[in-house]
């Protein structure tokens, strides 16, 4: 191969495809059309004298060649990347940058109103637009420049995006603090026998799967009321007998108002991360804003 012949563009397209596994989207994420990409990969398959990219059933399958070089490409133009914008240094002070998040509600109580005041004094020209979190279009959105963040369990992300865990979660128990059946060290049968609130985040479900684990236990709950959104459900359970499941993090700080004890039986929590796409990797100010959410993440 002739160095000095070499067309650094190329490189970018082949880890757009790589990332991608279709021509169409990385067209779209490179801003070019669809020949324009298909020109480029014929000329990336005569550079490397491999075909990269096989054709399948659902978008492209990269090579075994393709994988060896997918990492080691990315890093080389991340390195170039940042050598592009080490004069633009990101002053949150002066900066002026619109960031949007998709998430959902509960993320949006825990996480992303504790960003916003924060940012507030640490970056007040750093503004945040929120967008509801929908893991089936998360990848194109992210590609079009519709969606800069995504906080979400890693499991129904794309793999395609780049990801890091910002925390794990757990579930606990609570209601309000004169409830007649609610303490710490419950049976599983008391808490069986407890008038619940559950969320279904698709809506109308009265199962999920605690239940599951009950029944493996023998046990059947009482299943009052199905919540589309856990935001509401603490005020619900301060107001009644109901009780609930819930993230920890969404009650941490309304010990005042409810008991919080902890579940009876082993009830899995779930993890959060953050989530974004290669076009936002190398910008600066971006990469501030993953950073100062990272760590506040971290210590919430």
């Amino acid at each position: 191969m002739d160095s000095k012949r070499l067309d650094l563009n190329l490189l970018i397209t082949l880890e757009a495809l790589l990332v991608e596994q279709n021509v169409t989207k990385a067209a779209n994420c490179l801003n070019l059309s669809q020949p324009a990409v298909s020109a480029q990969l014929s000329r990336l398959r005569d550079m490397f004298d491999d075909p990269l990219l096989i054709p399948a059933q659902r978008g492209m399958t990269p090579t075994a060649k393709a994988l060896e070089l997918l990492d080691p490409l990315r890093h080389a133009l991340d390195q170039a990347r940042a050598i592009l914008v080490e004069h633009r240094h990101f002053d949150p002070i002066t900066a002026r940058l619109t960031i949007t998040i998709a998430c959902t509600d509960y993320l949006q109580a825990t996480v992303v109103q504790p960003l916003a005041i924060a940012l507030k004094k640490q970056a007040p020209g750093v503004r945040i637009a929120l967008r509801h979190l929908d893991p089936q279009q998360l990848e194109a959105q992210m590609a079009r420049g519709q969606v800069d963040l995504a906080l979400m369990t890693p499991e129904h992300g794309p793999s395609t995006l780049r990801s890091r865990h910002l925390f794990d979660e757990r579930y606990v128990l609570i209601g309000k603090h004169q409830h007649p059946g609610l303490r710490q060290g419950l049976s599983v049968e008391e808490f069986a026998g407890l008038d619940q609130i559950i969320v279904s985040l698709r809506g109308g479900d009265f199962t999920s799967p605690v239940d599951d684990g009950l029944a493996a236990l023998g046990y059947q709950r009482n299943v009052v009321l199905s919540a589309a959104s856990f935001l509401f459900v603490p005020e619900m359970v301060a107001h009644s007998d109901f009780v609930a499941l819930v993230p920890e993090r969404l009650v941490s700080n309304r010990q005042e108002k409810l008991k919080i004890v902890e579940c009876p039986f082993p009830v899995p929590g779930f993890s959060v991360n953050m989530l974004w796409h290669e076009r936002n990797h190398g910008h600066s100010g971006h990469h501030w804003i993953r950073e100062f959410t990272s760590e506040l993440a971290c210590n919430l």
